[in-house]
Order: C-alpha cells, then structure tokens, then sequence
C-alpha cells in the first residue's frame, strides 16, 4: 500500500479518535457551571471524566507527532498559519488542565467556582477553535508555492469557518450532555437530558446551514464518498436526537458519537489527496507527496505505529472498562 496514503488515513483515524472522545470531556466541562447546582454535584460531573481527560488528549499529541514526523511540510505551514489560533487552543488546553488540578487544592466556594469557569473557558474555546481550524483546511487559506502560509489571523475568519466552529461547538456540548446521562445518577441526569434535548434541537439546523456552506465554499461534493459520509453525519445527528427524545440515552449517545466520526471523516476525505489547500493557486495546494517525509521514514514509522499502537488503543480500552460505573456522591473523597 502507498504509504503516504496510509499515513494520511492514520492522522485522520487520530483526530477522529480525538474529536469522539475528547469532544464529550469538553461538553462535560462547558455543561459544569450550568448542570451541577452546587459543589458537590459539580464535583461528580467532573469525577464523569476525571480517569480519562488527560488520556484522550494523549490522541491530540499522537497526531501532532505523526504530522511531524510523516508530513513535515504540512506540520509546518499549518502550526505557522494557524499558529495564533492553534496558541489558543493550546492556552485552552493547559486551563482545563490546570483547572481540574487546582480546583480541590482549597474549599473556599469562591475559589473552587472561579476554577469550575476556568474549565468552561477552556473547553468553550477548543471546542470552538477547532471547528474553525478544519473548515479553513477544506475551504484553503492564502498559501503560496514555496508552502508558505501568506495570510493573517483574519485571514481564518469567514462565515463559513465561524459556523464551522459553532458546530462543533454545539455538537461537543450535546455530545457531553449525553454522556453525563450514561455517567451520573439522580436528578441531574434529567437535567442533562432537557439541555442534550434543547441543544440537539438548535444544532440540526446549524449543521444544515454548514451543509449548504459547505457546498458553496468548498469541493467537497465534488466527491461522492465525502459528501454520502457528509450527510451521514447529519442523518446520525437527527437519530441521535429522536433516540433521545425516546428515552433511549446509551444510542444517543453512540449516534452522535457517528455524527462527529461521519463529519471528521468527511473533512478529510473532501480534502484528499490534498492537506491543505491553497485559495490563491489549486496547484499550491500541499498535498500527501509533496508534504511527506522520505519513503524510509514512513516505512520506519508504520512499523513502530503498528507495534505500539495497539498496546496504546488495548491500554485506554482497559481504563474504560475500569471507570465504566456511574459516578454518585458516594464517590467524593471529602
């Protein structure tokens, strides 16, 4: 198999994993100063996803690490152009991070309140940025033939790119609703259906008006296997809502879980062969040749991926399966 086109499907398969499992950590953390009414119910909610946070975020470094290493000239021109929008998510990060660490250093109401924001922030501003940093990808930014990025911040910024971002805004916080239905127990877990319920119904729509810009601003129906996956996503996010609506939590939560993996794969699909596409000459475009390292580094990735990969994938399975009970106060260590 041409290795550059597997290298791609992996960098892919890795944001997908990132965006399925770190997508409900950041709903988690944008629903916290809204569903938990007070410290104790607060302290659950983060308790839903306190064992796996930090590994889901381990996807993001991998991927990061395979860019690096098997398609240097797009980590390059993408953490170069991206990089006040990547900073940011990046601060994000480290907020939440920070956060979930220092919130328990001290009991005062107030302290332990400004730290439950600080999650919001953090997780409110990946969740947006992030949407915004894909759709530029497919859209393309200023990119000229020496693989430079020639464009500004502002340059990342259209209503195509911005309704981007509020969808995945959206999805991640019904994403994290969802899954606080499957991880706690009592009163809040009606609370977190009314809020999936509501956001479910304010996201369809938006994720129909990305369609359309989708179709306008891009060539991603050009292709007909990006845009069958495409609509997929947006057939999974109406399943997920009626299965909702049904009482039926666990598959709305596996449906939605589909329409970020469905939307994900579309993005990527819709961009290949290219990695990043230039607005300002198709032939600038960078693609899996002319942005990949040399034949001998990718043979010597794929086989340290496929020794380690596996252990790494049976390992985060494992925490799962330990931490798959739901979260009760009876769980706080006071």
């Amino acid at each position: 198999m041409d290795l550059n086109i597997l290298w791609f499907i992996l960098v892919a398969v890795l944001f997908i994993g990132f965006f399925f499992l770190e997508g409900f950590d950041f709903g988690v953390g944008m629903l916290l100063p809204f569903l938990g009414k007070n410290d104790n119910e607060r302290r659950v909610i983060i308790n839903s996803i306190g064992p796996v946070w930090d590994g889901n975020e381990v996807w993001l470094i991998t991927a990061g690490g395979a860019l690096f290493a098997a398609f240097p000239n797009w980590y390059a021109t993408l953490f170069s152009g991206f990089y006040l929008a990547l900073f940011v998510i990046l601060v994000g990060l480290i907020v939440r991070g920070v956060a979930f660490e220092f919130r328990s250093s001290d009991r005062n109401p107030a302290w332990r309140n400004l730290w439950d924001w600080m999650i919001f922030v953090g997780s409110f501003l990946s969740a947006l940025l992030w949407g915004v940093a894909v759709t530029n990808l497919l859209q393309g930014v200023p990119i000229d033939a020496n693989m430079q990025y020639v464009g500004g911040f502002w340059n990342l910024l259209s209503p195509y790119t911005l309704v981007g971002g509020l969808t995945t805004l959206l999805v991640f916080t019904l994403h994290g609703a969802l899954f606080l239905t499957l991880k706690i127990e009592g009163d809040m877990v009606e609370r977190a259906r009314r809020v999936a319920t509501r956001v479910g119904l304010v996201t369809i729509p938006v994720v129909l008006v990305l369609a359309l810009l989708t179709y306008v601003n891009t060539d991603l129906f050009t292709k007909a296997g990006a845009a069958v996956v495409f609509v997929g996503s947006a057939v999974f996010l109406v399943l997920a809502w009626l299965l909702l609506k049904s009482g039926r939590n666990g598959w709305a939560f596996i449906a939605n879980g589909l329409t970020i993996v469905c939307f994900t794969a579309a993005m990527f699909w819709g961009l290949f062969p290219r990695v990043m596409v230039s607005n300002l000459n198709p032939d600038w475009s960078l693609t899996i040749y002319n942005a990949s390292s040399s034949p001998y580094t990718l043979k010597v990735m794929t086989v340290v991926a496929l020794t380690m990969v596996p252990i790494v994938l049976l390992y985060q399975a494992w925490t799962y399966w330990v931490f798959r009970h739901r979260v009760t106060d009876k769980h706080l260590h006071y």
